[in-house]
Order: C-alpha cells, then structure tokens, then sequence
C-alpha cells in the first residue's frame, strides 16, 4: 500500500528527526538513534546486525536526533529524503581483515540485532582495514520508497 507524498516526509521526520505528525503521534519516542555500516543490504535481515562490519574497534555510533548538530534534515516528498547534519565518525578500526562498506543503517540498538528504522547505500563505499576512521558524510542520504 503506497504512502501519501506528505506523509512520507513525516515519517522520516519523526523517525530520524524526532518530530511529531499531528493527529498522529503525540511523541517520537527516544531521541538517540544508532547509525551502523555494513557490507551489504541489512533491509533484508533481521535486524541491524544483518552484513554489519565486524572488524576490531569498530562500534555503532549514537546520534542524538532531536538537535540540528546532530540530527538529521528531511526533504522532498513523494519520495522524502533524509540527510544527517554532520558527519558521522565511527571509531578508528585496529583490525588488519579488510572489507567494504557498502551500505549503511539507522536503528534503535548500540548493538546486537537492534531495529532497522532506515538504511541506504554508501556512496562512496568506504574501504576498511587498520587505521581506517570510517565516515558517513553530509552528502549521503536515505531515501523513503
């Protein structure tokens, strides 16, 4: 069943932004959310750890959704967007395996399945290996389909 135009915009605002949709919902809920990496799709998992990195050091990082430094910016309708507001470092990796990040996620969790509000490719992918301080910049996005 599609989704009305506005209504898509809401969503993402009140899942990523912490915004209410009036006549709707009252209140967004909690307002950390937990951004993760992955080597491929987790949408089709069970949860945020579906394809996630798991090299030495690395860890979600908890984004704090309902301030502008920190949040995230929705635009569009029919389909929405969202964009974080700043860059999203992980922590600097130690491992010596290296891999791929292809994709990356929003979810409720700091770790362990946790679920999945959003999640969209990585673009550029970031390549992973020791020393490497993985970053989702301003110019990634999740767009609601």
């Amino acid at each position: 069943m599609p989704l009305g135009s506005t209504l898509e915009g809401q969503l993402l605002n009140m899942l990523l932004a912490g915004k209410t949709i009036a006549n709707i919902s009252a209140t967004a809920g909690s307002s950390v959310t937990w951004a993760a990496l992955h080597t491929a799709d987790p949408s089709s998992g069970s949860g945020q750890n579906q394809s996630e990195v798991a090299l030495t050091a690395y860890a979600r990082t908890s984004m704090d959704r309902s301030t502008a430094a920190t949040g995230w910016t929705v635009s569009g309708s029919g389909p929405a967007t969202a964009s974080p507001n700043a860059t999203i470092s992980f922590p600097q990796l130690t491992s010596t395996s290296t891999g791929t990040a292809t994709y990356w996620s929003v979810g409720t969790s700091s770790s362990g399945a946790g679920q999945i509000i959003a999640s969209g490719t990585l673009t550029p992918n970031i390549q992973l290996g020791a020393n490497v301080t993985p970053q989702v910049t301003t110019g990634s996005s999740v767009t609601m389909s």
